[in-house]
């Protein structure tokens, strides 16, 4: 009978550590997960250029000069001079890799969006406005798909 019971209570025991062990790596894949899909602290960033035809206009203007030879005239991640092995995000749809608030979209371009990406840092080359503005030409883009 004790032989049993000692047989018992460790495959309880193993049965618990196996769940507190997938517990625990699921939270920590969740984190990893929320922690790379934004930024926090640029998340609380607010976007001074109201978002109207005008700044849509000026960010549409940018979008052309810097963004579409990767990016796509279309911003749909075609663009014809990115770099071999890049693929360049799909501005156009719902999905945003580093975030997705108007404050992440303005860091993503203004900072770069990491270090392996071969997308650089704009912030030596457009001046705040710009990169606002840019952020609302690409919200319109996004609305602009959804009804389509």
């Amino acid at each position: 009978m004790s032989r049993v019971s000692n047989v018992v209570a460790t495959a309880v025991a193993c049965a618990a550590l196996t769940t507190l062990m997938l517990a625990t790596a699921h939270a920590i894949g969740r984190s990893a997960q929320t922690e790379s899909k934004g930024n926090p602290e640029a998340r609380t960033l607010k976007n001074p250029v109201p978002a109207n035809a005008e700044s849509a206009a000026a960010g549409q203007q940018v979008f052309r000069k810097y963004c579409r030879f990767c990016h796509g005239d279309e911003a749909k991640g075609d663009g014809p001079q990115a770099p071999k092995g890049s693929h360049p995000a799909n501005l156009t749809d719902d999905t945003w890799d580093h975030g997705s608030s108007d404050g992440e979209i303005y860091t993503v371009i203004r900072d770069g969006p990491d270090q392996k990406s071969v997308m650089k840092p704009y912030k030596s080359k457009l001046t705040d406005k710009e990169l606002w503005s840019l952020v609302n030409y690409l919200r319109s883009l996004v609305s602009t798909t959804k009804k389509d």
